[in-house]
């Protein structure tokens, strides 16, 4: 004899298209903006428009970012220190930011679709040679990432020449440079004296030479910041710490929460005080930095 079942019927409160454990829905919205481009941030660039990056380790915070309006999506190696607990980035792997930029990926391709995804190349898998760092940079390509990030300036010029050649865009990164921070002695800031600052400027420029077409600047005084952004018109400066005179800014998520595990640093804001959710935080970053009231150069620079 068949059993008939009664016929599975939602709960009264259940949203349309909702999914358990807080994932992501089925199908993506409608997106809100065009997607973001690399010719579309220089433009941005040149017509004196502020870029917006945040840092975001996994699909829902890449989700929401992407939702509230960042421009640029950082998948950091930072996550080593805030997902992993990790002192240093230096202990990241090339498998740990392929899983992370696959699920970042993943999340922006499921909300709006549109933000620049950058990805970081770890320690130890760019400095052995330029073929090694075209491998690396291939994998986090093929993982979903719009460009590769790498840091330090001098014998890296020709690893980024080699990379843009080959049609791997690639944002460099100068001053404090965590993973050599023991080298540095420490998270300092640089190009304070005028060597430093006049060799900071000199790979900076090189850097643009070879094909960067984006700079991150961290910890490196106001106006030697100001000064590069100015000189720099192919490359986009994007500050952390560095002053309100670069092209844009980048924080790391955890930090402009205010859900750090460590010391607070001076150029970062929480951005969670005052917003009654994390998309509004991050849409209230955005805003900021787009009306020049994030960064406070007396508060949050060198």
């Amino acid at each position: 004899m068949a059993t008939h079942l009664p016929p599975q019927t939602a709960p009264a409160n259940a949203e349309p298209g909702a999914t358990p454990y807080g994932t992501l829905p089925p199908a993506s919205p409608m997106a809100s903006r065009k997607p973001i481009s690399l010719p579309r941030l220089l433009e941005m660039h040149g017509r004196g428009e502020k870029i917006t990056m945040l840092t975001a380790y996994d699909a829902t915070f890449a989700a929401v970012a992407d939702d509230a309006g960042v421009e640029c999506i950082l998948v950091g190696d930072s996550l080593g220190m805030v997902c992993q607990g990790l002192h240093s980035t230096v202990g990241v792997s090339l498998e740990h930011m392929r899983y992370h930029t696959e699920s970042v990926s993943r999340g922006i391709r499921r909300a709006q679709g549109t933000a620049w995804m950058i990805a970081d190349l770890p320690f130890g898998t760019y400095q052995e040679s330029r073929e090694q760092a075209f491998r690396s940079a291939a994998v986090l390509m093929h993982a979903g990432a719009h460009m590769i990030k790498l840091e330090g300036g001098g014998w890296t010029t020709e690893v980024v020449r080699f990379l843009v050649e080959r049609g791997i865009p690639v944002c460099a990164h100068l001053g404090l440079t965590p993973q050599t921070v023991h080298a540095l002695g420490g998270y300092r800031v640089q190009g304070k004296s005028d060597a430093s600052a006049e060799l900071l400027a000199r790979e900076a420029h090189a850097l643009q030479d070879a094909g960067a077409s984006m700079l991150v600047l961290e910890m490196v005084p106001a106006q030697l910041s100001a000064k590069l952004t100015r000189e720099l018109q192919h490359c986009a400066t994007i500050g952390i710490g560095a002053g309100k005179g670069t092209a844009g800014q980048v924080l790391v998520l955890h930090d402009m929460l205010g859900v750090n595990l460590g010391k607070c640093p001076k150029f970062v804001r929480n951005f969670m005080e005052g917003s009654d959710s994390i998309r509004q935080a991050m849409q209230a970053y955005v805003a900021a930095v787009k009306d020049g009231s994030f960064p406070v150069d007396a508060l949050h620079a060198w």
